[in-house]
């Protein structure tokens, strides 16, 4: 059996297990998250399993990215990454999403048992950890500022508008259909011009 046609079969199992579960979430075809503990849970976090082309003979990409995980320490979030990922080498070339994620909720306890909820900051976003793929710096944004408009500007944008800041209906509407007179080479226009030049 190919690589993909394992994956088509581990969806549908996957698919079928997790119905109705609402820890768990499928974002496409090859990867999925699921919540570890239950809502409300200062303890819970989220786990995204992504496969690659060769997946279930290649590892899986497991990422703690999510913002679900923000507040949970970077060495919490690295020490349960590596105990996953020794999970991924015992069951290389087996559908094994199903396996992690049942491993990660039967360990709970022992991953997070170094992380104390009452006292700890947010991760920075620069220390967020993902298995497999090159961290990258986020990318620095400003922020767009707000037009500044005149007391003149103002008045004249609010004398085009209704009490409720909208202009009225039809302010942008063309004439479809032209009187006949507007028309070159019309009837009209001729027999006008013909009156003009008194030819009758």
């Amino acid at each position: 059996m190919g690589a993909n046609e394992d994956q088509e079969m581990e969806l549908e199992a996957l698919r079928s297990i997790y119905e109705g579960d609402e820890s768990f979430r499928e974002l496409s075809p090859v990867s999925f998250q699921y919540r570890i503990g239950e809502d409300g849970d200062p303890k819970a976090f989220l786990i995204e399993i992504s496969w690659t082309e060769t997946y279930p003979q290649t590892p899986p990409v497991i990422s703690m990215n999510a913002f679900f995980n923000n507040t949970i320490p970077s060495a919490v979030k690295q020490s349960i990454l590596a105990k996953l990922q020794e999970a991924v080498e015992v069951n290389l070339g087996t559908a094994m999403t199903y396996t992690l994620f049942e491993y990660a909720k039967d360990n709970k306890e022992q991953f997070m048992e170094n992380h104390h909820p009452g006292n700890s900051a947010p991760t920075p976003i620069a220390n967020i950890i993902t298995v497999e793929t090159p961290s990258t710096a986020p990318s620095s944004k400003k922020k767009d500022k707000k037009e500044q408009l005149s007391k003149a500007q103002k008045r004249k944008l609010a004398d085009k508008t209704d009490h409720k800041g909208e202009l009225p209906r039809g302010w942008n509407w063309v004439d479809v259909v032209k009187p006949p007179w507007e028309f070159p080479g019309c009837l009209f226009t001729l027999l006008d011009s013909a009156f003009k030049q008194n030819w009758f």
